[in-house]
């Protein structure tokens, strides 16, 4: 478990998984954002998810949140709650009790590295992040936890990151900053093509730093939104290099799609391939199962068009083979990382997607 505890009230933005099949701590924390959008603090669990759990598990979570916001003296709605973990069972409220009074006693300035490693579940290690900026001649500090090995597509208006700054900042534009922050980071990463019931993206802004309230146009903001995408895009990368079982962390990019939206359909669709994560484990550049995958895609595909490189290899032109020795293709792919490259030739929508390879090690993970 993790208390992450802010000493002055904070301004909240969030995004929430759009699976329809949620977990009660994310009902409770979207009711939370449209009704106050303001918190303390945020307790999180891992272990146990607390989704398809009923009116028990919704009463959980608002125990949980109502005990961490006594243990710290906050009022009950100034506290959130996040929770990872297995699916349909309930949360063992014994034991979270207990260390939320725990939490309470150890909470500590210097407890950001305690609480990265206490909210892991199939990690296999902690992801924390932190820029500075300048805003109004002071100086701004954004830290990001986040969470996320499996069950990782995410695609959000099982993944949490909380992400943690001392800047003042109009909640309304912190909340469109971070919708296109995930839209560029965290909505950009695949390992295995799920999408959780438990996704949870969270900042928390509480002007501790004594800088003029940021907004488009003023002082600082676009150092705030480097910043932040800066963190988030590095967060959702150790997510993705992360990713249970893998070797190989892999740079996907469509170019030259219809439109964008094409484009997106395309890169997910390799990058979510278990016949292509498979063949990069066996470092066989079996580009054909690249066409096939974009063929089956909902973009719109004219085969005689396509081109595929390998880290700038140019493996296939106009649909068809260059020719290029197998041998420079398989030294690509024994690397630990790198990049693919697909330009379906038929406009100028992108995308790009980091994903991974899916090894044995993945179905151990997972077979329980």
């Amino acid at each position: 478990m993790a208390l992450i505890l802010s000493d002055t009230p904070a301004a909240v933005a969030a995004t929430f998984t759009t699976n329809q099949v949620r977990a009660a701590t994310v009902r409770l924390d979207a009711a939370r954002l449209a009704a106050f959008g303001t918190a303390h603090g945020i307790v999180v669990n891992s272990g146990q998810a607390n989704a398809c759990t009923g009116k028990a598990g919704a009463a959980d979570a608002a125990e949980e949140a109502r005990a961490a916001a006594d243990a710290v003296g906050c009022a009950e709605e100034m506290m959130w709650v996040a929770s990872t973990g297995r699916i349909g069972v309930r949360l063992e409220m014994d034991k979270i009790r207990a260390g939320i009074a725990a939490l309470a006693k150890a909470l500590s300035p210097d407890g950001g590295e305690d609480a990265a490693a206490a909210i892991l579940t199939t990690d296999t290690r902690p992801k924390r992040r932190t820029a500075t900026w300048k805003a109004g001649g002071k100086t701004c500090r954004l830290t990001g936890i986040a969470k996320g090995s499996g069950m990782i597509a995410p695609n959000m208006a099982t993944m949490l990151a909380f992400l943690v700054t001392d800047a003042a900042i109009d909640r309304r534009a912190m909340q469109k900053a971070l919708r296109q922050a995930v839209a560029g980071s965290f909505n950009c990463i695949s390992v295995d093509g799920d999408t959780s019931t438990n996704d949870t993206v969270m900042l928390l802004a509480n002007g501790r730093a004594g800088n003029p309230v940021l907004k488009p146009g003023s002082d600082g903001w676009e150092g705030f939104a480097a910043a932040l995408g800066a963190v988030a895009g590095a967060l959702a990368e150790d997510m993705a290099r992360d990713g249970e079982g893998a070797k190989k962390l892999v740079r996907l990019r469509v170019t030259g799609a219809k439109s964008a939206a094409d484009a997106k359909e395309a890169v997910r669709s390799v990058g979510e391939s278990f016949l292509v994560k498979t063949s990069w484990v066996g470092t066989y550049p079996n580009w054909g199962r690249i066409m096939d995958a974009i063929g089956y895609s909902k973009a719109k595909v004219d085969e005689t068009r396509v081109s595929i490189a390998y880290d700038g290899i140019k493996a296939v032109e106009g649909g068809i083979a260059t020719g290029v020795k197998q041998n420079r293709l398989e030294k690509v792919l024994a690397k630990s990382e790198f990049a693919i490259d697909i330009d379906l030739g038929l406009g100028r929508g992108e995308a790009y997607l980091l994903a991974c390879d899916c090894t044995e090690e993945y179905v151990g993970i997972n077979k329980v």
